[in-house]
């Protein structure tokens, strides 16, 4: 089967061309940003595989490959939390996404319940203060938009240690 991403022959064609020609890592992947596509807050940062990235465009909704559970994620399947794509950008040398999105539900898009993933903070003056402790984060959203033992149960956390 032939790939509907155009061949990566200069980079020109790549630079200034007007077809898709995606550059996966040596993994298969490439990194997306996803942000609101009313405010621009930033929800989430994941990956794509070929196979996500065409069912993405396929479906106008947000589909990832997760890294943890090693299979293809289409978000808000399980939370209903879906994510329907408004724009999707590509760098310069189309090695990254940015999709900007509208999410179903609460609006929420981290599986821990807050409605970005990225919930914390590192102090800016904290580089003042490094010793061989552990670098202090505090929290920029205290309340989750949903219980995540509510709506995934027993279900694996795929964050890795």
């Amino acid at each position: 089967m032939s790939s509907p991403f155009a061949a990566r022959t200069s980079v020109e064609a790549v630079e200034e061309g007007m077809l898709l020609a995606p550059k996966f890592d040596a993994h298969g992947l490439i990194p997306v940003i996803t942000t609101d596509a009313v405010t621009g807050e930033v929800l989430m940062h994941a990956y794509m595989n070929e196979a996500a990235l065409l069912k993405t465009l396929e479906t106008g909704e947000a589909h990832y490959y997760s890294r943890s559970r090693q299979q293809l994620w289409h978000k808000g399947a399980t939370s209903g939390l879906v994510q329907t794509v408004q724009q999707l950008l590509i760098d310069d040398d189309q090695d990254c996404l940015w999709m900007k999105v509208n999410v179903a539900g609460s609006g929420a898009s981290c599986h821990v319940g807050y409605r970005s993933c990225f919930y914390r903070q590192i102090s800016p003056d904290e580089g003042d203060r490094l010793t061989n402790a552990p670098v202090a984060l505090t929290f920029t959203e205290t309340t989750k938009t949903f219980n995540p033992v509510a709506v995934y149960g027993d279900a694996p956390n795929p964050t890795q240690l």
